[in-house]
């Protein structure tokens, strides 16, 4: 169901499904991203495999009000905010993309945090080699330069996804949707703000057992830069999916879906 509740002020939009252990997932932060655009594969299969699935509109994202404050590090206020107002006891993280970031501070900031688990993260990896960096510069840049349009987005996320036949007209109209109005002014006041602390120096303190998932195709973030991230991190699972690009959960939804479930109950 879609609801709405109050966090930190914001009206915040979420979607809730199936009963049993709560498991909240959190988006990216490219153009259009929202709860139901990202994980749109995910809620269903992940509430019906016996979890209470919370997947909320970041402070600026999807449905959820704009903020003063854009920088990753109040959305991590609101994440916080957000589990506190739906009265949490214990809960699992799992993070896309940027949203990947927020979760790892959760897990890390957090005692009622059981599980994490992340697809490709460039926000959270490493920098990795000037090849990496150079891969990253170049897709932070087609990110920004991004302009309101269905060609556009349609564009934009063959590039998010390796298999082409999952970027239909449907995909293209809910993702553009999520990119225009209140969405593209918080893109643009973005840019300007200053990134999120490195957690590199923390990790090794996370107390949570760790899931990575990454694709090998990822047209930002290497595989290096994966690697870097598995290493940092004691206790976790690394892996790659061949013929896969940034969203894992999309490209790989099934094996996505089995995977998580079975981390987030052994």
């Amino acid at each position: 169901m879609d609801a709405y509740i109050d966090a930190d002020g914001l009206k915040t939009s979420y979607v809730k499904a199936g009963s049993g252990f709560p498991v909240v997932l959190f988006h990216g932060a490219a153009p259009g991203a929202s709860a139901q655009v990202n994980w749109q594969l995910n809620i269903e299969p992940l509430a019906a495999a016996g979890f209470t699935v919370y997947a909320y509109d970041q402070a600026g994202f999807g449905r959820t009000d704009n903020p003063a404050d854009l920088a990753i590090e109040y959305r991590v206020t609101h994440a916080k905010a957000f589990i506190d107002a739906l009265k949490l006891d214990r809960y699992h993280v799992v993070g896309n993309s940027v949203g990947g970031y927020i979760a790892a501070r959760l897990a890390l900031e957090d005692s009622r945090v059981g599980k994490f688990v992340t697809t490709t993260s460039g926000t959270l990896a490493p920098k990795g080699s000037s090849e990496s960096q150079a891969l990253g510069q170049k897709h932070s840049d087609e990110l920004r330069e991004y302009a309101p349009s269905l060609e556009n987005m349609r564009a934009l996320t063959l590039g998010t996804l390796f298999r082409k036949e999952l970027v239909t007209e449907e995909l293209v109209r809910a993702r553009h949707e999520m990119s225009i109005g209140k969405n593209q002014e918080a893109a643009q006041l973005r840019r300007g703000v200053k990134p999120p602390r490195p957690l590199f120096n923390e990790l090794a303190n996370l107390k949570t057992k760790t899931l990575l998932l990454w694709g090998a195709q990822d047209r930002g973030v290497s595989v290096e830069r994966g690697i870097l991230l598995f290493q940092l991190i004691p206790n976790a699972e690394f892996h790659l999916f061949d013929q896969c690009a940034h969203w894992v959960q999309w490209d790989h939804a099934d094996r996505f879906n089995c995977l998580v479930t079975d981390f987030l109950k052994s």
